[in-house]
C-alpha cells in the first residue's frame, strides 16, 4: 500500500510550484479548517484571503468568530484555495496548505504591511478592518498538498512557497508608492500585462515573482520573466514587459 501511495504523488517540479503559487496569489477567499476548542472536532469556515509579499497567506478575522477563537487556542490549521469552474469541480486545481496561524500585533510594522496588502486586495474590507475586534493573522505554511487535476498530485514544502530573501523587505519599503504610480499613470501598460482589452485593471501587489492585478472581482496573476533579485530591478522589468507585450499585440494585429 505504501508503494501505491507514493506512485500517485508526482515529483515536485517548477511547473507544480508555479501552479501552487498562482493558486495562493489569485485567492480572494478560502476554506479555513481549525480545531474546535474543547471538542477537538474539525471546524471549517470561509475566510477572505490575501498574501504577504513573501507569499504567506493573510486573513482578517473577527475575534467574535468561532474560527478565530480556535486558532488562538491552537494555531494549527489548514487553508484550501482554488476556485472550481465549469463542469466537474474536482477537475479544477486546488491547494491545501498546512499552517500555523500567527496573530499580528496591531501597530507593528508587520501588521501595517499585512493590513495594507490585504486591503489592496480586498478593498471592501476597509469597512470593518479598523474595528477593534478584527485582527490580521499570517498563516505560516509548513507544507502543502497540490491537486492539479486528475492524476496530478504533488507535495510541497514551505521553501517551495515562501520567499525568505532580502528582496522581501526591499520591495515592501517601496511597494505602495510603486503601486500608486503605476495605477495612476500607467493604466495602458497594466492592460498589456493583463492581456486585456479596455481599461480598469489595477495592480494590487508586487512580489519577487510577479504581480497581482484586479478588475472588480476578476483577478489576474502575472509572473515576471525571471524572479527579481533586487527591488531596483522592478521598474526595468515593468518597462520591458510593457514593450514586449505591445510588440506582440502589434504582430498579432498585422497577421
Amino acid at each position: 500500500m505504501g508503494d501505491r501511495k507514493k506512485d500517485v504523488i508526482r515529483e515536485t517540479d517548477a511547473e507544480a510550484i508555479r501552479l501552487a503559487k498562482t493558486l495562493i496569489r489569485r485567492a480572494r477567499f478560502g476554506a479555513l479548517a481549525v480545531i474546535e476548542p474543547g471538542t477537538g472536532s474539525p471546524l471549517a469556515s470561509r475566510v477572505g484571503v490575501a498574501t504577504d509579499i513573501d507569499g504567506t497567506p493573510l486573513i482578517l478575522v473577527s475575534m467574535l468568530s468561532a474560527h478565530t477563537g480556535a486558532i488562538l487556542a491552537d494555531p494549527r490549521c489548514s487553508l484550501l484555495v482554488g476556485e472550481p469552474g465549469k463542469g466537474d469541480p474536482l477537475a479544477h486545481p486546488r491547494l491545501t496548505l498546512v499552517c500555523r496561524a500567527a496573530r499580528l500585533e496591531r501597530g507593528s510594522d508587520e501588521h501595517a504591511r499585512a493590513e495594507r496588502r490585504y486591503l489592496n486586495r480586498n478593498p471592501k474590507a476597509k469597512l470593518y478592518a479598523g474595528l477593534g475586534d478584527f485582527s490580521v493573522f499570517r498563516l505560516e505554511p509548513e507544507r502543502a498538498s497540490l491537486n492539479g487535476g486528475f492524476g496530478k498530485a504533488y507535495l510541497l514544502e514551505r521553501t517551495d512557497l515562501v520567499m525568505t530573501a532580502p528582496i522581501v523587505e526591499e520591495l515592501a519599503a517601496g511597494e505602495q508608492s510603486a503601486l500608486d504610480h503605476m495605477n495612476a499613470d500607467h493604466g495602458d501598460a497594466i492592460a498589456v500585462y493583463a492581456k486585456a482589452a479596455g481599461d480598469g485593471w489595477i495592480i494590487t501587489g508586487f512580489d519577487a515573482d510577479g504581480m497581482d492585478l484586479a478588475l472588480g472581482d476578476d483577478v489576474c496573476r502575472v509572473f515576471f520573466p525571471e524572479p527579481l533579485r533586487t527591488a531596483r530591478e522592478l521598474r526595468h522589468v515593468l518597462v520591458d514587459m510593457a514593450k514586449t507585450g505591445r510588440v506582440a499585440d502589434e504582430t498579432q494585429s498585422d497577421s
